[in-house]
């Protein structure tokens, strides 16, 4: 459309009245009047561009108003088309909306509609304008809805593909470890090699998990713990591991909160193969459940518990680990004392909770 006076395009066989309306629209000053004679001539010269508005006489020699209208419309950005005839038929009105005219008015030989033409031709700009900000509006949106999406799948595809190789690198470390602890001579730095395969694998276990996982953003702890303890079987220990065990819901977890949890298990599963069994291997029992808005992760044995003897060579290493990690999840941390040999409790809400505090007890 012009920036300045719009152009109205006139098109009606009847030369006289189209000079009336020439004239009467030039008077009154909004709008600069071209004359089409006929639907062909008027076709013609709306293809050539500057046209704003379209008035419309309906009955024609050739084409007549209606199939003028159909061909107008179709013409990509189409000015819009005020419907003008002499009949007082109702339908024929009804007809035009229809068929997509802007607007419908009744013309007199004598030009007393002109002003009225002028009002619809100006209530058909505006409309038109109204309508191509809504569609560059709606177009902008769609847009830019396809750059998100097309940003986040890239995104995710970025993500996937850091979780893979760290995770793969990760599993190299752990795997060197695990060959390290095979070869080593003293039981004090088999364990400790053991332990930190074992740290090492709780945490490339969840970027494998999200390497493979439909969401990016949450652990199905039941598979992570499976796999988890699994790297614990095949660790330098796993022959002392052949009755650990896991019960656990599918539940979905965020990936820091994953690793922390992962870690305590790994930490106190080698607690209890240290020991609770020292001469021989038992049953150790890992089992994750959810209670209302809290999980509950409980790690049991059925050996010495208490009477154990102080181990001379032990750091408190895990001990300081698994408080660290129960820190992280907010989780309290208790003995079972009804049961018979030594069983961990972990509670701690499915969320993190910011005003939540953590009770650490000890862990041997």
């Amino acid at each position: 459309m012009t920036a300045e006076v719009p152009t109205l395009l006139y098109i009606d066989d009847d030369e006289a009245l189209a000079h009336l309306v020439e004239r009467g629209l030039t008077r009154l000053g909004g709008f600069k009047v071209l004359h089409a004679k006929s639907g062909t001539e008027g076709l013609e010269r709306i293809t050539q561009g500057g046209i704003d508005v379209v008035a419309l006489d309906q009955y024609m020699p050739g084409l007549d108003g209606l199939e003028t209208l159909e061909r107008i419309l179709a013409i990509p950005d189409a000015p819009p088309v005020v419907f003008v005839t002499a009949s007082q038929d109702s339908s024929i009105a009804v007809t035009a909306l229809k068929a997509g005219a802007a607007d419908y008015l009744v013309k007199e030989v004598q030009g007393d509609f002109i002003p009225l033409l002028q009002v619809a031709a100006d209530g058909a700009l505006k409309q038109a304008r109204l309508q191509k900000a809504r569609d560059e509006a709606e177009a902008e949106v769609h847009a830019s809805r396809d750059r998100f999406a097309a940003l986040a799948a890239e995104r995710e595809l970025l993500l996937r593909e850091v979780n893979h190789r760290v995770g793969n690198s990760l599993q190299i470390i752990a795997s060197l470890l695990h060959l390290q602890a095979n070869s080593a001579t003293q039981d004090d730095v088999k364990a400790a090699l053991t332990n930190a395969m074992g740290r090492v694998a709780a945490v490339a276990q969840v970027h494998r998990r999200l390497y493979t996982s439909h969401d990016l953003k949450s652990v199905l702890l039941n598979q992570y713990l499976e796999s988890l303890l699994d790297d614990l079987r095949r660790s330098a220990e796993g022959n002392r591991m052949s009755r650990l065990t896991l019960a656990a819901e599918p539940i979905e977890i965020d990936p820091d909160r994953a690793v922390a949890i992962g870690i305590i298990v790994n930490e106190l599963v080698m607690n209890a193969v240290k020991y609770a069994y020292p001469d021989d291997s038992g049953p150790i029992d890992v089992d994750l459940r959810a209670e209302d808005d809290e999980l509950v992760l409980s790690i049991a044995d059925e050996g010495v518990g208490d009477s154990a003897p102080a181990d001379p060579r032990s750091t408190g290493m895990g001990q300081r680990i698994v408080s660290a990690m129960a820190t992280k999840l907010e989780a309290s941390v208790a003995r079972d004392p009804n049961h018979t040999g030594t069983k961990i409790v972990l509670r701690f809400r499915r969320a993190k909770a910011p005003a939540a505090k953590s009770a650490v007890a000890a862990v041997k």
